[in-house]
């Protein structure tokens, strides 16, 4: 297979946003500075995380729901959320609803806890390359998404959250590399905000991450991307893994009743319209009593 294979991306950034504000993650008070969203992270203030237009544009309310929205954009930026202890928090929305992937994925992890994340919605929008390597994908009827989360003005997640070391947070960057990171403050179940903010992946972009992930670089898109055939990460137009799908189904529905229903009625395809309650009762009727791959099923059992 050739690696000329190069991503659908354009080349034109959003509009520039008047005001944006971004604070210092250890600060007291907020302070809010001014920046185009045409400015790339590395010409800001290294104080200041970077908060992309795409993130604010659909969500005019966001700072009312989470007032310490930050973007981590390197390992210096995680680095600033450690405990005193040397942890750092995780917040989980698809297969880290079940405490039997998120302890496969981090054997050390800690306080695994389930938590609310105001200001978010679940969608099934991006191509995961794993379901390729793992032979669970279905190109053929465009079911191979996995999940991620956006900002979503009025929506409320059910979501886990557990802590996890600090030697652990490059390989969780390298794992989570399609996603944008962001810092979130968490409630408890009775509503009240964490003490300390939990690291979020949430939607990405084609363009940011040819050019930031991939330096602009073709060759490394094609070792992430390009050699399944795949030009475009982000897009509407595709279906949940069915594996996937009733993986993180049964996660909440483990979880107990509050986080089954919710991630049944606050998740998304990526028309952002249809439900995964709506989906699985119509085009996707069947995919729960479907069984995964032998070799999978300890993997995407829920």
């Amino acid at each position: 297979m050739s690696n000329s294979l190069s991503p659908s991306v354009s080349h034109s950034f959003p509009p520039t946003v008047s005001h944006i504000r971004a604070f210092p993650l250890r600060a007291t008070i907020s302070i809010p500075i001014a920046f185009s969203a045409r400015t790339y992270p590395s010409t800001l203030n290294r104080r200041f995380l970077w908060i992309p237009y795409p993130i604010m544009s659909s969500n005019t309310k966001l700072a009312a729901t989470q007032p310490e929205l930050c973007q981590l954009n390197d390992s210096s930026d995680f680095e600033k959320l450690l405990s005193p202890s040397g942890y750092i928090s995780i917040c989980g929305f698809g297969s880290l609803l079940s405490g039997r992937s998120a302890r496969s994925t981090f054997p050390n992890l800690l306080n695994f806890r389930v938590a609310i994340l105001k200001g978010f919605r679940r969608v099934f929008a991006h191509v995961a390359p794993i379901f390729f390597d793992r032979g669970i994908a279905k190109p053929e009827t465009k079911e191979i998404s996995s999940l991620s989360v956006e900002p979503c003005e009025g929506e409320t997640l059910i979501v886990t959250v557990f802590e996890i070391q600090k030697a652990e947070i490059p390989a969780f960057m390298e794992r989570e590399l399609e996603f944008r990171f962001l810092a979130v403050l968490p409630e408890t179940l009775d509503g009240e905000p964490f003490a300390n903010p939990a690291v979020l992946c949430t939607r990405y972009s084609d363009e940011e991450f040819f050019q930031i992930r991939c330096k602009g670089n073709k060759d490394i898109y094609f070792q992430h991307y390009g050699r399944y055939n795949i030009e475009k990460i982000w897009r509407d137009d595709i279906l949940p893994c069915r594996v996937y799908l009733r993986h993180c189904v049964l996660a909440a529905k483990n979880l107990g009743d509050i986080a089954y229903n919710n991630f049944l009625d606050h998740t998304f395809l990526g028309d952002r319209k249809t439900t995964i309650r709506t989906y699985l009762a119509t085009t996707g009727s069947g995919i729960m009593e479907e069984e995964p791959p032998e070799s999978l099923k300890s993997r995407y059992g829920g």
